[in-house]
């Protein structure tokens, strides 16, 4: 399966070298999330898993602003008039989002630039690396609008990304982690100034777009897999991921550049 054509309706995509890069496009309203957009950009992720030309993806931020959330007139309003079910179903999809993207198989970088709130704050928790100017602002802003802060998986990934302590805080309150709190407590890679946040993304996706990409994908999978484990079931497991990762021809490669003293060129088999 190929996504290169791919061709969203609620989203832009653009895809070179192996490189997807996904923006939200209503910059107007600092690019919020519909029922549509949440539902297309979670079959899309989980396509990828059986995708043989997406390496890495970008996730970008468009006019200033990485994503505001749900939009409050087309999401919280209808969802004021529907039942328990509907609602249900409702948060499940919101969830199966984090999943898709945490279960898609290549590594997800997030270029984060002015907002980055409520949903769009755990769409930034669910990538692998996050990227952020100085100027972004992100909260998990919850309970502003009266509900829980265990929206999305939040409460089990915000801990293990900056502690239980400083989670319990940002859920509780709501309040914006500024983008130095960010860098210091390990929620971003690195503060990047604005004007080349996408570049130096595009350019770290490409670097990973050209590494060992099964290696990868079995990275990915063991950081999950990996969470619910004992130590020694962990270490068990790592030793039949690498196992299997040795069958690959990249290994292969790998071994055959070191000796000839050369950069190996990895295919991804």
């Amino acid at each position: 399966m190929k996504m290169a054509t791919l061709k969203p309706q609620h989203f832009i995509w653009d895809m070179q070298d192996g490189v997807a890069v996904i923006r939200l496009n209503r910059p107007e309203r600092k690019n919020p999330l519909t029922f549509e957009s949440y539902a297309e950009l979670r079959d899309t992720f989980r396509s990828m898993v059986y995708a043989e030309d997406v390496k890495a993806v970008v996730f970008a931020s468009n006019g200033g602003n990485f994503c505001s959330g749900g939009d409050v007139h087309d999401i919280i309003g209808p969802l004021l008039q529907r039942d328990m079910k509907g609602l249900l179903e409702f948060t499940r999809m919101t969830g199966d989002l984090v999943k898709a993207m945490i279960s898609c198989g290549v590594p997800i970088i997030s270029a984060i630039d002015g907002v980055c709130v409520g949903a769009g704050a755990m769409v930034a928790l669910a990538s692998d690396i996050r990227f952020a100017t100085p100027e972004a602002k992100t909260a998990f802003l919850f309970t502003r609008v009266g509900l829980a802060g265990c929206d999305m998986g939040a409460c089990a990934l915000l801990p293990r990304m900056i502690g239980q302590g400083r989670a319990a805080e940002l859920l509780y309150s709501g309040r914006v982690m500024t983008a130095e709190e960010g860098d210091k407590w390990g929620f971003y890679n690195r503060l990047v100034p604005a004007d080349s946040l996408e570049e130096e993304a595009i350019a770290f996706a490409r670097r990973l777009a050209e590494g060992p990409n099964f290696g990868h994908m079995m990275t990915k999978t063991q950081l999950l897999r990996e969470w619910d484990m004992s130590l020694e079931a962990a270490i068990e497991a790592e030793a039949q991921a690498q196992a299997i990762c040795m069958q690959t021809k990249d290994f292969q490669r790998a071994y055959d550049a070191f000796v000839a003293k050369e950069k190996p060129v990895f295919k991804g088999d």
